[in-house]
């Protein structure tokens, strides 16, 4: 039924998609809305369940879309994880299973990070999942082994 899409690094969920004006959409449970199904938006609605799911993430303070301005230029992120006081404390920053995570992939995710100053920044194509620890002290970023569970996250 997906073709392509089906072939990612992450667990199957309960997956809902239909066909609407000619176009095949995937629920988004964070913007409780049907929306496009890209092979990048594949990857998304997977990690959004799998931080849910298997890694304890609470699904109320998890956004997908999240605009951000610097002067006029406007920036988007693909997910943000908040704290409970409604700081961001981490970005997410999808692509889809058919592009390599490079450095540009990176530097797009630190720039983001210019305005938000998380504590981690994660990528994934679907594929392949790298968390980044932001250390400031020594302004770099450290390669985590695996996605934290959230209880395992810095408050």
């Amino acid at each position: 039924m997906h073709t392509y899409l089906d072939d990612i690094n992450l667990p199957p969920y309960n997956i809902s998609i239909r066909q609407e004006n000619g176009e095949k959409q995937i629920f988004d449970i964070l913007r409780r809305k049907h929306v496009s199904l890209t092979p990048e938006e594949w990857v998304r609605q997977h990690f959004v369940h799998y931080l849910i799911e298997h890694k304890g993430y609470p699904m109320a303070l998890l956004q997908n879309e999240v605009q951000l301005r610097c002067g006029q230029k406007r920036l988007r992120c693909d997910s943000i994880l908040y704290r409970s006081d409604g700081s961001a404390r981490m970005i997410l920053e999808y692509k889809a299973p058919s592009v390599a995570i490079t450095k540009k992939v990176i530097e797009q995710i630190a720039t983001y990070n210019m305005l938000l100053h998380v504590d981690y920044l994660i990528v994934s194509n679907g594929n392949n999942h790298y968390c980044f620890k932001t250390d400031y002290e020594r302004k770099r970023f450290i390669l985590l082994e695996e996605i934290p569970d959230y209880k395992q996250l810095k408050p």
